[in-house]
């Protein structure tokens, strides 16, 4: 099991920016972000494979939203730009460590705690 530190989130208004970074032990395969909207199911927003750096988004976030890794280091940024106030959510950090695709939702099976992001208009 690999353990999830998030940090960053808060309240900006829209069209604004911020930042969340997460840091995993162990060596995940693909680390992500989820979202979640209290009564609704949890979405999968952006993932990135540790090794090839490959990013992927669900497309209501893709020309906003950057994931990126540090090189060897197993922490995971989340730019979030030009933000709407749709993008409130708690978001949550995710980790994959048996392989496959990275935009899959399926793969991941360790989660953080999360990290609340309102977004006001």
């Amino acid at each position: 099991q690999v353990q999830l530190v998030e940090s960053g989130g808060g309240s900006v208004q829209a069209g604004g920016s911020l930042r969340l970074s997460c840091a995993a032990s162990g060596r995940p395969y693909c680390m992500g972000w989820f979202r979640q909207t209290p009564g609704k199911e949890r979405e999968w927003v952006a993932g990135i494979g540790l090794v090839s750096g490959w990013p992927s988004y669900t497309d209501s976030v893709k020309g906003r939203f950057t994931i990126s890794r540090d090189n060897g280091k197993n922490t995971v940024h989340l730019q979030m730009n030009s933000l709407k106030p749709e993008d409130t959510d708690m978001y949550y950090c995710a980790a994959a460590t048996s392989g496959g695709r990275c935009w899959e939702g399926s793969v991941y099976s360790s989660w953080g705690q999360g990290t609340q992001v309102t977004v006001s208009s």
